[in-house]
Parts: structure tokens; C-alpha cells; sequence
């Protein structure tokens, strides 16, 4: 039997990130031509947890050359924004880690835009204290594995990409003793970096992170064969009608510029 934390871990925080990208060059090209939104105009954001650093980068680039606009980002488990969207909560964006959320809002009439794809994101192992790179999946073997980090598969899709890859690899009934869940893939990380857990199966855009790479851990990626693909998008929700600071967001997350920023981070791109 599964069994759970009680310990209730904050998602990750860092202090913004600084890439060699030219910001100014950046900008100038990604923003579309649209008339600027009104002052104080604010943009509430529902994201997927593995978006954590690369949205915070592009938010913070987004917003330094438009200050009109506040654009607040709240991460969590796809599976957890889709049933609050569903049920009226006032998000204008929705990035998702599985697409097919963001088409059934789209199917039931909850969007106001086409559902676009973000990218696809990757699983890994990542561990404090031993390399997984050594014996790959085989690691959650080691007989120093006493807990095991993982997505809760209920509600988020890397938990449930997770499970299939233990099953793929004949795992699952071997370890599933040993694993713990996160309410979503930044808790689930935080799990692996803090100790609470020997080993954790979470997003490499997380593995990436400055905060989990200076804390020393190893990544191995695991195929992507092993698993259904963990393609994400995002949808411009109804709350966010006549709001132009939306739609500007939503423009600008579709640069190519943005999708390089994003491929930096570990998103596959189409």
C-alpha cells in the first residue's frame, strides 16, 4: 500500500533566473503589435508545477517592458486547476502539463481561445545521494531506497507517466511499498531534495533548476518511450474577456523567443 507524507512542503521558490539571452533583443522581437492593455490591468495565471522556473523567467521578462500589466502565476497540479476552472474559479491562462485538460475545457465551451502547445516535458531520476545514471531504473532497487518520491497519479500527469514507466520497466509491484506523493511535481521534487525521500521520478525542468542543481543531486533522464508523451498546453480562459493583458501574455508565450527559453528549461518543442 501506498502511503503519504504528512509533511506538507512549499513549492519552490527561487530568486529569478539569468540566462545569456539579450533581454532587449528578446522582447523587441516577441511582443506583437497590439495596443497596450489599461494601467493596472492583472493576469492570473494557473500553472502546472514543472513550469515553476521557466514561467518565472518569462513572466519576469514579460513584465519588465510591459509594467501595466500584473501578471500573478499560481502553480499546482493540472488535474486540480482543471476541476477548479471547471467549476468557475477565475483564472484567465491555463498551462497545462497534460493538453487534454485544456481541450475538454475547450470542448465544454470554458475557452475562449484554440488550445496551444506549450511543449512536452521529460521525466527523470533525481537523487541527493546516489548517482541513477549508474543503474538507471534499477536504482529504486538499491537496498538504501526506502522511500520513493512521485506525482500523485490521481490528479497530476507526471505521477501518471511515472506509473508507466514503472510498469514498463516490471517495477511497479516491486517498489510501490516505497512510494510517497506529492500534490505536484515541485512537492514531489522537493520531497528528493530535502531528504524526505531517498529518490524521486519528477520533471526535468525542475532537475534543471538552480535550487535543485546547487543542492548537489543527480539526474538520469528516462526515455521517453516508456511512457505516454507528457504533451502540455495552454488555454486563454473565459475570466479573462476584454482583458488585453491576457491576450498579450498569451501572444508572447507564443514567440519563438519564449519557446527558446523553454527548451532551455527541458520543454521539448513541436
Amino acid at each position: 500500500m501506498r502511503t503519504a507524507l504528512s509533511l506538507i512542503c512549499p513549492i519552490l521558490a527561487v530568486a529569478p533566473i539569468l540566462f545569456a539571452f539579450d533581454k532587449a533583443a528578446i522582447v523587441s522581437a516577441s511582443l506583437p503589435a497590439t495596443h497596450p492593455p489599461s494601467p493596472q490591468t492583472e493576469v492570473v495565471i494557473a500553472a502546472a508545477a514543472d513550469l515553476k522556473f521557466a514561467m518565472d523567467t518569462l513572466v519576469a521578462l514579460f513584465s519588465a517592458h510591459n509594467p501595466a500589466v500584473l501578471v500573478k502565476v499560481v502553480y499546482g497540479s493540472s488535474g486540480n486547476f482543471f476541476q477548479q476552472i471547471d467549476n468557475g474559479a477565475p483564472f484567465d491562462l491555463f498551462f497545462s502539463a497534460d493538453i487534454n485538460y485544456p481541450r475538454q475545457l475547450k470542448e465544454k465551451g470554458k475557452a475562449l481561445s484554440v488550445v496551444h502547445v506549450s511543449g512536452t516535458g521529460q521525466l527523470v531520476l533525481w537523487s541527493k545521494t546516489i548517482d541513477p545514471s549508474i543503474d538507471s531504473m534499477n536504482t529504486l532497487l538499491n537496498s538504501t531506497v526506502k522511500k520513493i518520491a512521485i506525482d500523485n497519479p490521481a490528479h497530476a500527469p507526471y505521477g501518471q507517466r511515472a506509473e508507466e514507466c514503472l510498469h514498463y520497466y516490471g517495477l511497479y509491484d516491486k517498489i510501490k511499498d516505497k512510494l510517497v506523493m506529492g500534490e505536484n511535481i515541485a512537492q514531489t521534487a522537493q520531497y528528493a531534495q530535502s531528504g524526505a525521500a531517498d529518490i524521486g521520478i519528477i520533471a526535468l525542468s525542475l532537475a534543471l533548476s538552480p535550487a535543485m542543481q546547487q543542492s548537489g543531486g543527480r539526474y538520469w533522464l528516462i526515455p521517453a518511450g516508456t511512457h505516454q508523451p507528457l504533451e502540455q498546453g495552454f488555454v486563454l480562459l473565459p475570466h479573462a474577456k476584454d482583458n488585453e493583458g491576457a491576450a498579450q501574455f498569451m501572444a508572447f508565450f507564443n514567440t519563438p523567443e519564449s519557446r527558446a527559453i523553454l527548451k532551455t528549461f527541458g520543454f521539448s518543442q513541436p
